[in-house]
């Protein structure tokens, strides 16, 4: 076979047939390809053992043929916008091994992983508080309301709440784990989902307010942001209680 081929043949799997007589072709070019998938294959099984390891927390309950909810959220440091939480249930067999902190994986990947976990979850629910509650109640507490919001938005009640280091105020079992979206699938899952939500609707907000960069900050106090802040003042949008939008209202 041509390089070519075996380049393209290379870029799935292959019997270990195929791979012995590869691995007696003299030519140096297919041994660097070769070698090539060799290390793609060994990351594929280390990014899959640790994403069965990130279902260690529902493997507990799915023994007990209970419903898990992964809830996490997304805006709490923005100048503007609401507070977007997620809540997702994820099926038993569900292998979309990218899925991961949200925080770790580039725009393009949670983009490409929305739809999917949309598409492959049991059910979805959004919860939102606006700025206006942000600054009624505050952010920690805006942040807790939209969390129950997200999960009353379930379709499906769950047996049970796998949580970002946050108690939910609704009547639920929880279990709160710190760092929970690089430890659970479920919370990663509701990870990117709040995300990419927040982040079209930021998008969304850009175009009514386009001096404030919006589509490209998400609310955050970047210089272009604050120099916009300081010279047409705060939207309807802005958290007035966030400093320096307080000096400004």
């Amino acid at each position: 076979m041509k390089l070519t081929e075996i380049k393209e043949l290379l870029h799935a799997s292959v019997s270990q047939e195929i791979l012995s007589e590869l691995e007696s072709d003299p030519r140096i070019g297919v041994q660097k390809l070769l070698q090539q998938y060799q290390k793609r294959q060994a990351k594929m099984i280390r990014q899959k053992s640790a994403f069965l390891q990130r279902f260690s927390f529902e493997k507990r309950f799915w023994s007990k043929h209970q419903l898990v909810a992964g809830i996490d959220e997304v805006g709490r440091g923005p100048l503007a916008g609401p507070v977007v939480t997620a809540a997702v249930i994820l099926p038993t067999d569900f292998d979309l091994i990218q899925v991961n902190d949200s925080k770790q994986l580039t725009p393009k990947n949670r983009r490409a992983l929305y739809p999917k976990i949309l598409e492959e979850a049991v059910d979805v629910g959004i919860g939102l508080k606006s700025a206006q509650v942000i600054d009624q109640v505050n952010i920690y507490q805006a942040d807790r309301l939209a969390m129950a919001q997200a999960v009353e938005a379930l379709s499906i009640k769950p047996d049970v709440l796998l949580v970002d280091a946050m108690q939910v105020p609704i009547d639920l079992p929880q279990v709160k784990l710190i760092h929970g979206d690089a430890r659970s699938n479920s919370i990663a899952a509701a990870s990117i989902v709040a995300k990419v939500f927040r982040d079209d609707l930021m998008t969304a907000y850009g175009e009514l307010y386009p001096e404030y960069d919006f589509a490209h900050n998400a609310g955050y106090g970047t210089p272009k942001h604050l120099a916009a802040l300081k010279e047409f003042g705060p939207t309807p949008i802005h958290r007035k209680t966030f400093a320096p939008v307080d000096q400004m209202s």
